[in-house]
């Protein structure tokens, strides 16, 4: 899901996403403690790998654990390690994820599943920035950037007391923040296009959407963010039987979830339908949203929808009232057109 931009570490050209983009860079040269939130998704885990990429840590390990994935009373033992005989099944001692990732970055995914007798634990790691193995007499220094995330409002659980406040506020010194995919439509298309592109070549396929079939894509809400796009996109690839993907071919919730009302409906006439109108109908739907994400501003506007400055403009003037509506041009662009 990374960019082939080189200014970007990310699929998306939403506003959103550029300041995230420049906070990453920003904080991946410093050692501060990063605390990355959002929807599940959304993509925490490639913003954890971005900030260890362009670290200066970047030639060191980076160890990912899932808070959520290991029994509560095995997971001490994953963290910090243990030696033999500290508990049944301790046959051999066992090095932690924390001194795996000396010298590296360790992501602590789904940090807000942790139990509190552990958060305490954390705590002291990166305060005194040293552990003991369970069952070990001495701690062991250990040199480890801690990024954390989380798809919990961790203030509300610090509210509730299922989360310590202090352990809270060592954890997001730096806050990020990541938008759902509903936040960021106008990306939609971009990220359609990059899996379609990945995936085509893992599966030797040709297959492209039809316009309207990014319209439902479009106004689909996506729970399920940026991750359910991609397995879409598989689906799609794997299950066509042609090049074009309509919008009978998407799953059923997708298609029920786009209302009447959401849909451009082309009228009825003499018992024929006019596809010419349904298509006009569509391409407009789209440019009001590109412009609306684009604040009204052509270029960047005519970027999202991938056309020429100058086609959008010539659309935007063939439509009715188009002299009194028209957006503001841009000025000062030298690769306008």
């Amino acid at each position: 899901m990374q960019s082939t931009s080189s200014s970007s570490f990310f699929v998306g050209e939403h506003l959103l996403m550029q300041k995230i983009n420049a906070m990453v860079r920003r904080v991946a040269t410093t050692d501060a403690t990063v605390l990355i939130t959002g929807e599940s998704g959304t993509g925490k885990e490639l913003v954890a790998r971005a900030v260890h990429t362009y670290s200066p840590r970047a030639s060191c390990p980076f160890v990912a654990v899932n808070c959520a994935a290991i029994p509560e009373e095995l997971l001490e033992s994953e963290l910090f390690g243990h030696v033999r005989g500290a508990f049944t099944g301790a046959l051999a001692a066992r090095v932690g994820m924390f001194q795996l990732a000396d010298g590296g970055s360790l992501f602590l995914d789904e940090i807000g599943e942790m139990s509190v007798s552990l958060q305490v634990k954390l705590l002291r790691v990166l305060q005194d920035r040293e552990v003991r193995r369970v069952g070990a007499d001495q701690p062991v220094s250990v040199n480890v950037r801690v990024i954390a995330a989380t798809n919990k409002d961790l203030a509300a659980e610090v509210e509730k007391g299922a989360f310590r406040e202090d352990l809270f506020y060592r954890l997001q010194v730096i806050p990020i923040h990541l938008p759902p995919l509903r936040a960021r439509r106008s990306d939609i298309p971009l990220l359609v296009q990059h899996f379609l592109g990945k995936l085509n070549l893992k599966y030797g396929r040709t297959i492209e959407l039809a316009p309207e079939t990014m319209v439902y894509l479009w106004e689909y809400d996506w729970p399920g963010n940026v991750r359910e796009l991609e397995n879409l996109v598989e689906r799609v690839i794997v299950l066509s039987d042609d090049d074009v993907v309509v919008p009978d071919e998407l799953p059923s919730y997708v298609r029920s979830f786009i209302s009447e009302k959401k849909l451009p409906n082309p009228t009825l006439s003499n018992g024929e339908l006019d596809l010419q109108q349904a298509v006009e109908q569509f391409e407009n739907r789209l440019i009001d949203e590109a412009l609306r994400h684009a604040n009204s501003n052509i270029t960047a506007a005519a970027r999202i929808l991938k056309v020429n400055r100058t086609t959008l403009i010539a659309k935007l003037r063939r439509r009715r009232s188009a002299a009194t509506l028209l957006p503001r041009e841009d000025s000062g662009d030298p690769q306008a057109g």
